[in-house]
């Protein structure tokens, strides 16, 4: 019998804290595939943008009208038949089912990577939103995917491209799929 993943469409959620590299991998991850991408910054208010510059991570509350956003973009992928691949902390297994809805057709991949790594990652870029100061909330709100999540969990201390070819080995895909 055929994995109905490999014959529907599916929409791969590149989830972990700030500075774990969501946004490179998962762009990189969907021009490997050919598939859609979008980075889940691009759906936060310029009023969160501006409280998480501030300094104040956002709640519960203010992450939900987000995940809102996310989960419409996922299902019109999904409904118009196209594959792809979205960058969104989704630190918590509350955001996580908002944004799979169980659907074996959305997939979690978990960069995961210790502290000490993702805060030289911060501290060293510029020109992102997100404060270094705000390290100690995401790591505080991050619940790990467990096993019932299925999640495609991956390292990342190797390089961006390395990543995305562990991602893709997992995945299955077929050479013959993939376009570079």
């Amino acid at each position: 019998m055929t994995d109905p993943r490999s014959t529907a469409p599916t929409v791969l959620v590149v989830m972990g804290v700030s500075g774990s590299g969501k946004s490179t991998v998962a762009a990189l991850l969907a021009e490997r595939l050919g598939w859609i991408f979008a980075d889940g910054d691009d759906f936060h208010t310029p009023d969160s943008i501006a409280r998480m510059r501030d300094g104040h991570p956002l709640d519960d509350a203010a992450r939900r009208p987000w995940l809102a956003r996310i989960r419409a973009w996922i299902d019109a992928r999904l409904a118009a038949g196209e594959n792809a691949v979205v960058a969104c902390s989704a630190l918590k297994r509350a955001y996580r089912q908002a944004l799979t809805g169980v659907s074996p057709r959305v997939r979690i991949v978990f960069l995961e990577g210790s502290r000490a790594v993702i805060q030289d990652r911060v501290r060293a870029r510029h020109g992102h939103f997100m404060p270094a100061s705000l390290l100690d909330s995401q790591f505080a709100a991050l619940e790990p995917p467990g096993p019932e999540e299925d999640p495609i969990t991956v390292g990342i201390e190797e390089s961006p491209d390395a990543i995305v070819a562990a991602v893709v080995a997992r995945l299955g895909i077929p050479a013959d799929d993939i376009c570079g």
